[in-house]
Formats: structure tokens, sequence, C-alpha cells
């Protein structure tokens, strides 16, 4: 046990989690979680972090703000997955190392995607608001087999997500900055650009991370592109499509559905697209499976050992 390392741990549900809390305490004694459930960001962030040697974070913005103000501070653990919330300049300046590991929650996120599509594509919200407020009706939807399926962003999720596609048959269309060339020939996968991707797919779904060349990616004039019956499927970062375009397009016709779990601004605030019958929201919950938070937690709780504790 590491008496004398001290450690916070900002994560909710990390935070919440009775095994997780039982095995980083069963190496590290000095451990301060958020047991207050608290956001953290800016002068709480580091209110909270200070007099800390390491520390599990997860969505909280870490930039040179916040680490120049932790002289103590010598590694970050990343609980879940995505760095676009670590400023890797501000790490490197004040030698803070990093430890991540990609994909722990692919499983979680790409089931998450699956159950969406089915969802929509059987027009599930519609029909339960309707049985709720007294309409008894039959709505005639359809299968995800055989459907199209554009994925922006084939890393771990996306590759995760072809795999869970296969049974369902389903042409794939993937548009990555990477190439996966034996990937894509393993499962026939067809490599397009963004443009041919949205026109062509039934269904659209993105897995990227949020940066400056993700931000607004699905901008008013690509998202026109979609076809009127097509689905889009958001549970990779906020900020990458237009929500207001989005909510017209539904509201007009110009798009069958959406389903969203992150938002440019979390909690969302446009009532209007939330209450839309062809939109499903939900409050970022993409890694919140069982299985999920321990793979991530023990995954960060392996990551302090990055740095030597002398």
């Amino acid at each position: 046990m590491n008496k004398n390392i001290s450690v916070a741990v900002t994560s909710r549900s990390f935070s919440k989690n009775t095994i997780l809390r039982g095995e980083l305490l069963s190496k590290y004694k000095n451990v301060t979680f958020n047991d207050q459930g608290l956001k953290l960001q800016g002068d709480s962030l580091v209110e909270f972090l200070n007099g800390h040697d390491k520390a599990i974070t997860a969505l909280e913005n870490i930039d040179d703000s916040v680490l120049g103000q932790l002289p103590t501070l010598k590694a970050i653990s990343k609980y879940g997955v995505g760095l676009d919330m670590i400023d890797m300049e501000a790490m490197n300046k004040y030698g803070v190392k990093l430890s991540w590991k990609g994909g722990v929650n692919r499983r979680s996120v790409s089931e998450l995607v699956i159950s969406f599509s089915i969802a929509l594509l059987r027009h599930v919200p519609a029909s339960h608001r309707e049985v709720l407020s007294g309409t008894w009706r039959q709505h005639v939807g359809g299968h995800l087999s055989g459907k199209t399926v554009g994925i922006i962003g084939c890393g771990f999720i996306g590759k995760d997500l072809v795999k869970l596609l296969q049974p369902f048959g389903c042409p794939i269309l993937v548009n990555d900055i990477k190439r996966y060339d034996d990937f894509y020939e393993q499962y026939n996968i067809k490599a397009v650009d963004k443009e041919e991707l949205l026109s062509k797919s039934d269904i659209v779904t993105l897995h990227v991370p949020l940066d400056g060349s993700t931000e607004n990616m699905l901008s008013s004039e690509r998202l026109a592109l979609m076809k009127p019956t097509a689905i889009l499927i958001n549970v990779a970062r906020g900020g990458l499509i237009d929500e207001e375009a989005l909510k017209n397009m539904l509201l007009d016709g110009k798009l069958a559905a959406a389903a969203l779990d992150v938002f440019a601004i979390e909690p969302p605030q446009d009532k209007e697209l939330l209450k839309l019958p062809n939109f499903i929201v939900t409050p970022h919950i993409g890694g919140s499976a069982n299985e999920a938070i321990l793979a991530m937690g023990r995954a960060a709780i392996d990551g302090l050992d990055c740095v030597n504790d002398e």
C-alpha cells in the first residue's frame, strides 16, 4: 500500500462504486473521493485536487489554469475514454504524467447505439408517449437488418459497433482520418468521405473526439445531405452537431429521427428539441454500464502507477 501518496478521485460514478473504492484503497491509503457528487470545474476543481500527488479524472477540464495551481500533482490517470478534456501542452509544461487506456467502455457505448437504432426505427419513443397520453395506435416501423449504417470514427468503439452489426447484415460505410484497411476488408466495409456517408446512410452514428477538426462537424450544410428517412445518433461528444439545425430538420420532416447522449452544453436547455416525439435524449450514459464502470475504474487504478512513488 502506498501510504504516503495522496490521490484525488473527481469522478462521481467511480466514487459511488464500492468495488472500485475498495480496490483503490487497497493500494492507496490517502484517497479523497467526490462523495458530494460535485461537478468540478475551475476553482472548485483546483480546490478539490489541491495538495494531492495523483488524480483520477473523468470529464473535468484539465488545462493550464488548473495545473498551474497544483504544484504537488505528479500524475493523472484518465477514467473513461477520450482525451479532449486534457490539455497535453499544459501537462508537459508542468511535468504531469498521464495514463490512459483506450476502448475500455467500447461495448457499453456500442450497445447503446444498437438500442437507439432499433428504438427509433420502431418508433418506440413516440409510441411510449402516445400510450401514456391515452392514444392506442400501432406505428409501422422498420428493421435494423439490412439498413446502411454510416460510422464516422472507426476507432475502438466504431470497430466494436461493426462487430455487433454483423448479424443484422447491414452494409457499413465508414469515415476516419486513419486507414484500417485490414479491418475494412475483413468486415467488407467501404471507406468513404463524409459527404457520401451522410447521403447514403440510413443510420449515421458519431464516434470521434471533440477538437478543432471535429467541432460542428455536422453543420447545417452537412446535415442537409442526409436522407429524410435517416436517423442520426451521437454518443461521442457534444459540440459535433449543429443542434439548432438538427432540431429544425426533425421538425420539418427533413430527418426521420435522432438520439443524442451528449450535448454542447449539458444539461441541454432546448426544451423544444427534447420534447420531440422522434428524438431520444439520455444524460451522457454511454459508459454508464456496471461492466464499463468497473473496466474504466480498474484501468484508471492501474494507471496511477505510471509514476514512481518515490
